[in-house]
């Protein structure tokens, strides 16, 4: 059994803010036993306002909230899965980043949020994701204390296919951190989650923004830990930031990936117009 820990958060408009705030949690992880820590989707900086976020977005090398957190997980000795920051590529676009990071503070893996979040809802709120930025190309896992990782980004998890190419690799866990609006999460957050840990028989671990945020808008909560039976472990609900903690027990993946082995049965299907 491995102790995880999931931070829910209310990110804000200032990146200094945010930082300390995964950092105080990061020493609260640590003594409370965990080995690894979840966090949300933009984690550090959250502004809808992009104008006014651009003083705050910073290429790879220059980001002050990745050079904390990287600070903090050596000083602590803590593997982080952050869960996205807003990055500036070298070409001038965004992307939706998000990053493992070692004990010893090195990354060890990136991934580009793939799915562009461009919606309009009939609550009269839209979303231009692909505006701003750039969407990811590749599917990324990577080794972590709870075996192989999976990474995927909120709207992600509408897109059934980058759950199977993850479950073809054999993931012990897939990260979802997100930032979900609070109508599609009412309705379809929970559903999606245990769908996934269900379809890949393994662990899901959904770090989520909650409340209300200084740039006007609000997220749904409810951060999650899923086992591959589909069981809920750990659920922040919907009403303020925390940290929260569960049990991954790899024993549990190879027990259901046994009793019910749909990715050793799955078949290629052939297409027809």
């Amino acid at each position: 059994m491995t102790r995880i820990a999931v931070l829910q958060m209310t990110t804000g408009i200032d990146p200094r803010a945010n930082a300390d705030a995964i950092i105080r949690a990061m020493a609260e992880a640590k003594a409370g036993g965990a080995a690894m820590l979840f966090t949300p989707e933009m984690s550090g900086l959250l502004d809808r306002d992009r104008a006014r976020a651009a003083a705050s977005i910073f290429a790879e090398d220059a980001d002050p909230v990745l050079a904390a957190v990287r600070d903090a997980a050596a000083r602590e000795g803590l593997v982080v899965a952050l869960g996205s920051l807003a990055i500036r590529r070298d070409d001038g676009r965004l992307a939706n980043r998000s990053f493992v990071i070692g004990a010893g503070g090195a990354i060890s893996a990136r991934y580009d949020k793939i799915h562009m979040f461009d919606v309009q809802l009939a609550t009269g709120e839209s979303w231009r994701e692909s505006a701003a930025y750039a969407p990811g190309e590749a599917v990324v896992a990577a080794q972590t204390p709870i075996g192989l990782l999976g990474l995927a980004v909120c709207y992600d998890i509408r897109f059934p296919a980058l759950f199977e190419a993850l479950g073809r690799l054999r993931c012990d866990a897939i990260a979802i951190p997100a930032a979900f609006t609070v109508p599609t999460g009412k309705a379809h957050w929970h559903l999606l989650q245990r769908a996934r840990a269900v379809e890949a028989s393994a662990y899901v671990i959904a770090a989520a923004q909650v409340g209300e945020h200084a740039d006007g808008r609000r997220t749904y909560g409810h951060s999650l830990v899923v086992d591959p039976w589909g069981e809920v472990l750990l659920d922040l609900g919907g009403d303020a930031p925390g940290l929260g903690f569960a049990e991954i027990d790899p024993a549990r993946t190879a027990e259901i990936r046994s009793q019910l082995p749909s990715l050793a049965n799955r078949r290629d299907l052939p297409t027809r117009a």
